[in-house]
């Protein structure tokens, strides 16, 4: 599957950035200098593909970055209620532990059986009577 998704999706995209490169070599001057367009201090010659697919690298960067932080609150709830959660855990645990070292075996009316998610008896994956 890893393999048709590569050739699917990959190869086309390589093929489409070897001519997107070609089609577009020549060198172009990108100024950091706003005050003097004319001569500028800070300059580079680059060629036009370099400079566009740098360009998007740097905008998938940046919106990932944004997007993170973005999602701060998202991974603090997450986080707490995590934290509660295994205080919880931790609550039952302790609190089973402590009825069952109360009470005496031979005075259980009801035996402890697991917790189990299905039953041998009830109701079948369907909802139907056993």
């Amino acid at each position: 599957m890893q393999k048709f998704v590569t050739v699917v999706f990959v190869l086309p995209l390589l093929v489409l950035f070897v001519v997107f490169g070609v089609a577009n070599r020549h060198f172009v001057t990108v100024s950091f200098d706003p005050f003097n367009a004319a001569d500028p201090a800070l300059s580079v010659s680059v060629r036009l593909f370099v400079l566009i697919i740098a360009v998007a690298i740097l905008g998938v960067v940046a919106g990932g970055c944004a997007t993170w932080i973005g999602q701060r609150r998202w991974r603090q709830a997450a986080r707490r209620h995590l934290a509660d959660a295994e205080a919880a855990r931790a609550q039952v645990a302790q609190l089973t532990a402590a009825v069952r070292a109360k009470q005496d075996p031979a005075q259980s009316l009801v035996p402890v059986a697991p917790a189990r998610l299905s039953a041998p008896y009830g109701r079948d994956k369907q909802g139907a009577a056993l």
